[in-house]
């Protein structure tokens, strides 16, 4: 309640407030000036002074910096008991009664793993008939080169989209399946592509 008293008092305030402005300026703009031709005008003169200089006198005045000392080299100690002992703590190594076998803790075999994962692209044509998620379950093997092959669809909520789960999974790159050191196929690798139709 109080805002519209104040809108209902301030408007016309301010229009009185404008309206005083308007016609002072235009008073002031329809008034007569006076120019006062007679004021003085200002006069900037800037000159540069060039002095001659005399380069024998230059070169004849100029010292060269001096560099600081280096500092003297340390003092040669030469006294023999002034050397640490290089003895060192001497023990007797401990015997273990234990009959472990470690191994070389390096095992190069492993199984294939993916280096690139190319997320595939939703297929325009499957738009109207997509739902909110869907779901592609794909099987394929892995040559010892890292390329897939071999891609089949295992199970599949929308058929429309095999093809481009199919098309993804293709260009995928992994590192072989590595047995003593040689590289081999890596058959049956099973994996799930989710398709989400974004708002």
């Amino acid at each position: 309640m109080g805002s519209v008293i104040r809108l209902i008092l301030g408007v016309p305030g301010a229009i009185v407030v404008t309206g005083l402005l308007f016609l002072f300026m235009a008073a002031m703009i329809k008034g007569p000036t006076r120019l006062n031709d007679e004021a003085d005008s200002v006069n900037i003169s800037i000159t540069a002074k060039i002095d001659d200089t005399d380069i024998n006198n230059a070169n004849k005045n100029f010292k060269r910096p001096t560099l600081d000392a280096p500092p003297p080299p340390p003092p040669a100690v030469n006294d023999p008991s002034n050397r640490p002992a290089l003895d060192g703590v001497r023990a007797a190594i401990p015997t273990i009664d234990a009959n472990l076998s470690i191994g070389s803790g390096f095992n190069p075999d492993r199984d294939a793993q993916p280096l690139v994962r190319i997320p595939p692209q939703f297929p325009d044509r499957c738009q109207g008939r997509a739902g909110a998620e869907e779901m592609v379950l794909l099987q394929f093997d892995v040559t010892p080169e890292g390329q897939t092959t071999n891609i089949k669809v295992v199970d599949s909520s929308n058929s429309c989209f095999n093809r481009a789960a199919s098309r993804s999974v293709e260009r995928w790159k992994y590192q072989p399946k590595i047995v003593d050191n040689v590289a081999e196929w890596r058959r049956g690798v099973v994996t799930q592509i989710t398709f989400r139709l974004e708002d």
